[in-house]
């Protein structure tokens, strides 16, 4: 019964006018929606030096503003959409983008850290459940069996934040403060919002699910083992990513001002793998996340060992940030499988997993660097991280097989007697 009223979710576009009128432009709209959340984060990161100096705070204590953004996400998140589990999900996505430009807009005119730290709390929580509304509404648009092209198309607006919106976001909050990077967020958004009230389609298929279903979803202990293993294996793209800097000043001994292209080198690489991915994860239950998880293994190694040569470590960075996003659509076709009859929770865990990922990767990479070991030796701590990923993966696939083939053996021994 879950799974025909999944289906049913995600059946060809139909309103009661019979189609979705432009299937691309909804696309459009829920990736761009994706794109504002994803500047607002990402962006976050360049003006976090600029913040501290305004408020008069110290680095490390402005900090606890893009932790409560990733609080927000993993714990606002799956609550707003347990709360609004019933809501349409044209309604409940046309309801985030407005709290989505509030907590951006009181960021900008925030006082001092405390608020500040509310506020993004706020602007985090709008995240996980808008990837998993919109995936939802993605996946109806395209129709049944391609709900990983579908998230994939939601997560393409995130992607192109860490090529586009995130380095313009930290010229902008360079040239004109840090509020005004919060306001040029705040515009996208307001952008978002537009197309997504011109192109959501309006029917009653979007309609959501009971709380009750949502709950059940949650006492499956599959669904938590996958949470685990996208928590433990994506944590290595973010120790990666946040040592970045580190990697192309102290490893490659080279001027900052590349920063802001190895940033984009590993974006361009996230947004092919997630292009790919998206196609994968429809058509192969595993392959899209062993292989992924097993190519960043295998381009980690020569970051680690050789990162310090400039073309090694721009071409691993575009490889690991492919690699890993190669990943992240199996995680949620595998989680909607697991629980077909809640896939908007689904999708806010699966953003809640990525936050706790980006937490241990940093803290992951933090602590080797303390042990004094350079830069590029936090690639071995997200190497550790995602090899226990993969292996908790293997695990749950022999767990989910034993049964069936205690099964069999148990029926062979019948027949053969």
């Amino acid at each position: 019964m879950h799974q025909r009223a999944y289906e049913g979710q995600c059946a060809f576009a139909e309103n009661r006018h019979g189609v979705v009128r432009s299937p691309k432009l909804t696309l459009f709209a829920l990736a761009l929606g994706t794109f504002a959340i994803g500047t607002g984060e990402f962006g976050s990161n360049g003006i976090i030096q600029l913040t501290a100096s305004d408020l008069d705070v110290p680095l490390p204590v402005a900090t606890y503003a893009i932790t409560a953004y990733a609080a927000g996400v993993i714990i606002g998140s799956p609550a707003i959409t347990l709360l609004a589990a019933r809501v349409n999900r044209r309604t409940l996505l046309l309801s985030l983008i407005v709290l989505f430009l509030a907590g951006n807009g009181l960021s900008a005119l925030a006082p001092n850290l405390t608020l500040l730290v509310v506020f993004r709390f706020v602007a985090g929580s709008v995240q996980g459940a808008f990837f998993g509304a919109g995936a939802v509404v993605a996946a109806y648009v395209y129709g049944p069996g391609r709900s990983g092209k579908a998230f994939a198309t939601v997560m393409g607006g995130l992607t192109i934040a860490t090529i586009i919106g995130s380095p313009l976001g930290t010229v902008i909050g360079q040239n004109a403060g840090w509020r005004a990077m919060y306001w040029a967020v705040v515009a996208i958004g307001a952008l978002a919002g537009l197309t997504l009230v011109a192109w959501l389609p309006r029917t009653g298929d979007l309609r959501g699910s009971s709380i009750r279903d949502e709950l059940g979803a949650l006492r499956r202990v599959n669904v938590w083992l996958m949470v685990a293993v996208a928590a433990l294996g994506i944590s290595s793209i973010f120790a990666v990513y946040t040592f970045i800097g580190p990697f192309v000043t102290d490893a490659a001994r080279r001027d900052a001002s590349l920063i802001p292209v190895a940033l984009a080198v590993f974006g361009l690489g996230m947004a092919a793998g997630n292009h790919l991915g998206g196609r994968i994860a429809d058509r192969s239950e595993h392959s899209g996340l062993i292989g992924g998880y097993g190519g960043t293994l295998a381009l980690l190694v020569p970051i680690g060992v050789a990162g310090s040569n400039l073309a090694v470590l721009f071409l691993c960075l575009f490889g690991v940030g492919a690699a890993m996003m190669f990943a992240i659509p199996t995680v949620q076709v595998r989680l909607t499988g697991f629980a077909p009859d809640a896939p908007a929770l689904m999708g806010a865990l699966n953003l809640a997993a990525l936050n706790l990922a980006n937490s241990l990767g940093a803290i992951g990479g933090a602590i080797t660097l303390d042990a004094g070991r350079g830069a590029l030796a936090t690639v071995w701590a997200g190497f550790v991280l995602t090899s226990a990923g993969l292996l908790l993966y293997l695990l749950t696939i022999v767990r989910r097989a034993t049964p069936a083939s205690e099964l069999s053996f148990s029926r062979h021994q019948v027949l053969s007697q």
